[in-house]
């Protein structure tokens, strides 16, 4: 036989894990090249799958994670073994964390020499570390189990409650030959990975029993609603009951939040004083003070623990993870709304005129407020006046994407900058987590196509900036906003003894628009809104990699954000 005839009719591993994504609809893969997966990565963009290949593994899988949020389909991202695969596992866990569905890919060592220790290159365990920071973990050792391992990660990643799947692959695997006809018919195209789950019509009863005897009911929309994309199904949820709703920050956009019926600017105050609270796709965790304390009325004459709760999940073991939930509903969210919205037709009076005219109240009151200190344009800028342009921005195109992170660059844009589109909002989820930025941006800005704004503390920026690289390269419309005020939080801090620069201090006055022109992109520098807004408005339109240095007064920020709360020095203060 001949070397053609054999290659025309045996086909390796590399090919046939090609093969079983391709069979599966996924046609994006973010990587960064090494042994053993550099030659696959060629391969698959040979065969026509895209290959975005990063600076770090954590970036890649982030990106991997963003895509699978915005998507529904589980983001892929491959790395090498050991010291790759780490660095991949921290955007593994967050992924778990915050339900995202993506899958992890990396090469690894020979069972036989790890099992025995004896030093391969890069050796290590690699499921066995995995598997406590993920949704599944599963290895494959021979070439005619790749399709059960692929269809088996995708359906782990999506279905239920989504999250983060590790697939080890043993370097060897790779060049395994097995039978053309053999690997064809080992592949699996996976039906129906993530199936509606109905919800029990008794469950349905209840929750809306509950809803009918409300008389300050408050609807909280979490990440997982903006997920299910039910989008329609809540809208109409929401419109014929009439209830007030409250975003978190990535369910933002959900219904525009303009929306005569959110809440957000009434938030401390619908919370302390809601008596029936549904949550959709939202969890009772530290974001919500665990559904308790004074978050929840504890200061307040009413007391904390006169609230009772309907939980729209797809997981029936997050009911009563932190409080009793009176009426769980559960379910994929897009059955259990239009279940819910069947039950109540048009049954369902309106919440009480006195409890609407209070939130109407309060959120006119702080809606003016804010306004007042946006319309103010101080000597420096401060993130107020820098975030109006951001704001202004995002209303004018409300498609684009917005990307956040850091602590008063997180904070303040959560809450200044307002989302009309669902879905378009990412930022550090459930974990707080920072160096999501440019890992999100760039899942962004490859699977929809649409413009970004990526909105970025100095120090937060400082975690993936070197991935400005990634998106100079693979010419992105990525445009990065830094607030640089010099340092964590604030560039005013002293080192007491005065013999080096204090913790949270940063070399003043950083040029990282410079950081962009390095690699071909525009950097700009702003020092006023009129600066930022022009900077904007030019990346927007030529759709260049653009990255702003926008400097921002030192003295502006506050530490730790808003959860001071959970920083013992500043407790003691």
């Amino acid at each position: 036989m001949t070397t053609e005839t054999q290659d025309r009719e045996t086909t390796d591993g590399f090919h046939l894990v090609i093969d079983a994504l391709k069979l599966n609809d996924i046609d994006t893969i973010f990587a960064l090249p090494g042994i053993p997966i550099t030659d696959f990565l060629r391969m698959a963009q040979a065969e026509g799958i895209k290959v975005f290949s990063f600076r770090h593994e954590q970036h890649a899988g982030n990106a991997a994670a963003a895509a699978g949020f915005i998507t529904g389909k589980p983001g892929i991202c491959f790395t090498v073994s050991a010291p790759g695969f780490l660095n991949g596992l921290t955007a593994l866990a967050n992924a778990t964390t915050n339900c995202f569905p993506m899958i992890l890919i990396s090469g690894s060592s020979e069972r036989e020499v790890v099992d025995l220790q004896q030093g391969d290159y890069e050796e290590m365990d690699q499921l066995a570390i995995a598997k406590p920071l993920c949704k599944a973990a599963f290895r494959v050792l021979h070439a005619e189990d790749i399709g059960v391992g692929i269809a088996r990660a995708i359906r782990a990643a999506v279905s239920g409650r989504p999250g983060g799947v590790y697939l080890d692959l043993p370097a060897k695997l790779f060049a395994q030959h097995i039978d053309k006809e053999v690997a064809q018919r080992s592949l699996i195209k996976v039906v129906d990975p993530a199936p509606k789950q109905i919800p029990a019509a008794d469950a349905v009863k209840r929750a809306v029993d509950l809803l009918k005897g409300a008389k300050k009911p408050l609807v909280i929309l979490g990440k997982g609603a903006a997920y299910a994309q039910a989008d329609a199904e809540i809208k109409t949820f929401i419109e014929r009951t009439g209830i007030p709703y409250l975003p978190m920050s990535m369910a933002k956009g959900l219904l525009p939040d303009n929306h005569a019926q959110s809440a957000s600017a009434a938030r401390s105050y619908v919370l302390a004083e809601a008596d029936v609270v549904m949550l959709v796709g939202a969890r009772l965790n530290w974001l919500l003070s665990h559904g308790k304390g004074k978050t929840w009325g504890a200061a307040s004459s009413k007391g904390w623990g006169q609230q009772q709760f309907i939980q729209v999940d797809i997981s029936p073991t997050e009911a009563d993870s932190n409080v009793a939930i009176a009426a769980p509903v559960i379910g994929d969210i897009g059955s259990c709304i239009s279940a819910l919205n069947q039950a109540i037709g048009s049954g369902l009076a309106k919440p009480p005129a006195d409890w609407l005219g209070a939130i109407a109240e309060r959120k006119d009151k702080n809606l003016t407020k804010m306004a007042e200190t946006l319309a103010k344009n101080p000597p420096v800028m401060n993130f107020h006046s820098a975030l109006n342009v951001v704001r202004n921005t995002i209303k004018a195109h409300p498609k684009a994407y917005l990307v956040n992170e850091g602590a008063n660059a997180l904070d303040f844009t959560r809450s200044i900058v307002d989302m009309y589109e669902p879905r378009r909002r990412l930022d550090v989820g459930t974990w707080g987590i920072m160096g999501i930025g440019m890992g999100f941006a760039v899942a962004a800005a490859a699977v929809t196509g649409e413009q970004v704004l990526a909105v970025e503390g100095d120090s937060a920026f400082g975690f993936s900036g070197m991935e400005v690289e990634t998106i100079c390269r693979y010419n992105l419309p990525v445009c990065i906003v830094v607030m640089n005020n010099n340092g964590i939080y604030k560039g005013t801090d002293v080192n007491p003894r005065g013999d080096a620069m204090a913790p949270t201090q940063f070399v003043k006055n950083a040029r990282y628009d410079l950081m962009m022109e390095a690699f071909g992109g525009v950097g700009v520098t702003a020092k006023n809104p009129e600066e930022l807004q022009k900077a904007i408005d030019a990346a927007f339109a030529s759709r260049k990699p653009t990255l702003i240095n926008a400097l921002i007064d030192e003295s502006a920020g506050t530490e730790s954000g808003r959860i001071t709360s959970l920083n013992p020095a500043a407790k003691k203060k």
